[in-house]
């Protein structure tokens, strides 16, 4: 397995426990999606494909509807994506990723975690060194179709590691690649179970378990505000670790 694959295995586990948590970020996606490509899938790629990771989660059919109806409608105000980078405790790198309707609310709440547990919001793209932004894509395998021919076929378009877990086929690209990828495997047949923007560290720091533990409470902060939509951070997972 390649190390991108156990580095995301290891935070999804975590990630994708709170339903309800993950129903929120998907709405806030698929709003930013209606509002910058429209309400209709067939004409709208990132929206076609948000559906499909809504599915994978089992979000309700009548919530996606809902976020689509509600995203053309007048009254709803727009979501801002801002970056947010600084260190926590111990030096461990976080990128916070968030999607708001209002900044001036989200840059103090995202301050103050950080200084309450002893780290520092940084500047914009201070961190940016320290991550392969990466376009993931989660799809089933398909019969006749070996991963060595895959993967040599989607290396023209951006795909640089591909990693199998059972039937199903994790691909990691660049972030500038992800509608090519989207485009080649909607058009060759593969079915997509998911697909998103991942931040991976290039290399991941080791802590204690005292020190993971402090480094765990801030993460849980940045992951119970409803304005975050993803924490990315450089300390070596539990798992990375076995």
């Amino acid at each position: 397995m390649g190390r991108a694959f156990e580095y995301r295995k290891a935070r999804k586990l975590k990630r994708w426990g709170n339903m309800a948590r993950t129903f929120t970020k998907l709405g806030k996606e698929i709003s930013i999606a209606v509002k910058s490509g429209g309400p209709d899938p067939d004409a709208n790629p990132r929206l076609r494909v948000l559906m499909q990771n809504a599915k994978a989660a089992n979000m309700p059919k009548e919530n996606v509807e809902r976020a689509i109806k509600k995203a053309t409608s007048k009254e709803e105000g727009d979501y801002k994506e801002i970056v947010y980078e600084g260190y926590g405790p111990f030096g461990i790198a976080i990128v916070v990723e968030t999607a708001t309707d209002n900044p001036t609310r989200t840059v103090a709440n995202v301050r103050s975690y950080f200084n309450k547990f002893g780290g520092s919001l940084g500047t914009s793209g201070s961190l940016s060194f320290l991550f392969d932004h990466k376009s993931v894509f989660k799809i089933k395998a398909k019969e006749g179709v070996s991963l060595e021919d895959l993967e040599l076929e989607l290396i023209d378009y951006g795909v640089d590691e591909l990693d199998a877990d059972g039937e199903e086929i994790v691909l990691y690209g660049e972030f500038e690649s992800f509608n090519n990828i989207q485009k080649y495997l909607e058009e060759n047949g593969f079915e997509i179970e998911s697909a998103e923007f991942e931040r991976i560290p290039n290399d991941t720091k080791e802590v204690t378990d005292e020190q993971r533990a402090s480094i765990e409470k801030l993460l849980e902060k940045f992951e119970d505000d409803e304005d975050v939509q993803n924490v990315f951070h450089n300390m070596k997972e539990v798992d990375d670790e076995e």
